[in-house]
């Protein structure tokens, strides 16, 4: 990996396309070698990742409102949609959309963590829709998504979105339009205007995921999805950029993060160099924030310990910044304590998934979230108790590496009595470096355990040996890579609207 400095240029400083970041992202993109076997056995482990969460999620209120509206948009050079049949297709960026919203609802798919934060799964909707729509095979569909995978992580590790209030979906639709471009064998030059258009278009705030917590939160990365398929299009008919989007006097780094002094620092693989970015990803065991995660593993192990949770005086959470500020008290937002609250924002309460774990010791990612679940007066009240605080050595455990990174917490329950109970984890116990870390057989059981009673097991079987042939599979083959459900496991019709 070479580490490259990225700066704000006055347009009279001339900065050569080759030193500029989108044309570096565009080359590692480009750049066709080979895909090491572990890569190859990750990518498969988040399909099959993808396609649970989308099938737990599948009627929906928002996911039957995306497929409502992609299905106003119909193609025989289409790609196909989460839970319908092969012979219905729509347009790709459609389909990407519908499916990006899909795989997104339940929070319940892989993560990275960094200098920000992202969904690295959320790339493989377009450019799947991508594959399918222009007859592309096995071998093209994987080194697509280990593109996008590459630049989304490196993205993540030097460039901080959040601290400007950012939404991460600004790293996904260049690292999304990277990956279509090596998905399709694209010139540098064009994955490299297409990698700027799609900045341009998926620039947004992070109040997607501050206060009253929507189902854009949902939305959000299917939309980036669609951009960035609409930016590869509009720059293979021969359109441009604006350039240098990430350094220009009046762009991204200038006027929308830290100003033209700023200096960011974004590894990237030199010349070939193996994109292995997916190793450093982690998926989630239970459908919540990733830095509940690990938290959720220490509620169920301190619940047992705890006869009387009435008894609890009170709750403290030492965590890292990001915890404490973003699902913590520290983010200073009501809507976290409000037991009315939408699924979305309790989903990004950390004292109240701490106090239903405790209480339940596990975490459902429907029961969970029931509204009799969180307007039960006795979780209520143990809520109320908790509060959180931000430890800098947590904080700097967040952004370690290797086996020091952690991205949970030391908890402190305080009983009437005065007694304490304490205890600490860094990583959820199904993280890499955790105590039962996901392996095939894991992502297996998960996709099995979420399309129960949804997807037949018939046809569970038939997606599963798809993926375990996925270097090989035809371009008819990589078409059947989707999930199909009978028309009641779809929900009722989303309400009519434009399309």
């Amino acid at each position: 990996m070479k580490t490259h400095e990225v700066r704000t240029y006055k347009s009279a400083e001339h900065l050569p396309r080759e030193d500029q970041l989108a044309w570096k992202l565009a080359s590692v993109a480009t750049d066709p070698v080979a895909l090491d076997a572990d890569v190859i056995e990750m990518i498969g482990n988040r399909i099959i990742d993808n396609a649970s969460v989308a099938a737990a999620s599948i009627a929906r209120g928002p996911i039957r409102s995306a497929r409502a509206q992609a299905l106003g948009h119909q193609s025989p050079r289409g790609a196909q949609v989460f839970g319908l049949p092969e012979n219905v297709k729509v347009s790709p960026e459609w389909a990407a959309y519908a499916n990006g919203v899909a795989v997104r609802e339940l929070d319940f798919h892989d993560t990275f963590l960094a200098a920000d934060y992202s969904h690295p799964g959320d790339n493989i909707p377009p450019i799947l829709a991508v594959a399918q729509a222009k007859g592309l095979d096995g071998q093209a569909l994987l080194r697509g998504i280990a593109a996008g995978y590459e630049i989304q992580v490196d993205l993540v590790k030097g460039i901080c979105l959040h601290e400007h209030k950012i939404d991460h979906i600004a790293h996904l639709g260049p690292s999304a339009a990277g990956g279509i471009g090596a998905l399709l064998g694209l010139s540098t030059e064009i994955t490299y205007q297409a990698i700027q258009q799609a900045l341009h278009t998926t620039t947004t705030t992070r109040q997607s995921r501050k206060g009253e917590i929507s189902t854009w939160k949902a939305y959000a990365p299917g939309f980036a999805g669609k951009m960035a398929i609409e930016a590869v299009d509009r720059v293979m008919r021969g359109e441009g950029a604006p350039s240098p989007a990430y350094e220009g006097e009046d762009g991204f780094i200038a006027y929308l993060l830290s100003g033209p002094s700023a200096r960011y620092y974004v590894p990237l693989p030199e010349k070939g160099e193996a994109k292995r970015a997916i190793m450093d990803t982690y998926t989630k065991e239970y459908s919540a924030e990733y830095q509940s995660q690990a938290l959720i593993d220490l509620a169920k192990r301190m619940g047992a310990k705890i006869a009387d949770f009435s008894k609890i005086k009170s709750i403290l959470i030492k965590t890292s910044h990001h915890t404490h500020y973003v699902i913590g008290t520290g983010a200073n937002d009501p809507q976290k304590m409000d037991p009315k609250a939408s699924r979305e924002t309790l989903d990004h309460s950390i004292m109240y998934i701490f106090a239903v774990a405790l209480e339940d010791r596990g975490w459902h990612h429907v029961k969970s979230y029931a509204p009799e679940r969180a307007n039960r007066p006795e979780t209520v009240a143990l809520w109320h108790k908790i509060t959180t605080e931000e430890d800098p050595i947590w904080t700097k455990r967040y952004h370690a590496k290797g086996e020091d990174m952690a991205y949970g917490g030391q908890v402190i329950i305080t009983m009437e009595d005065g007694t304490t109970l304490v205890d600490e984890l860094g990583v959820a116990d199904a993280h890499p470096n955790g105590a039962r870390p996901f392996s095939r057989p894991n992502y297996i059981e998960k996709f099995r355990t979420l399309c129960e009673g949804i997807v037949s097991k018939e046809e569970q079987d038939r997606f599963l040996a798809l993926v375990e042939r996925l270097p090989s599979l035809t371009a008819a083959e990589v078409r059947q890579l989707n999930f199909v459900v009978t028309t009641d496991q779809l929900g009722p019709e989303a309400p009519a609207g434009i399309f």
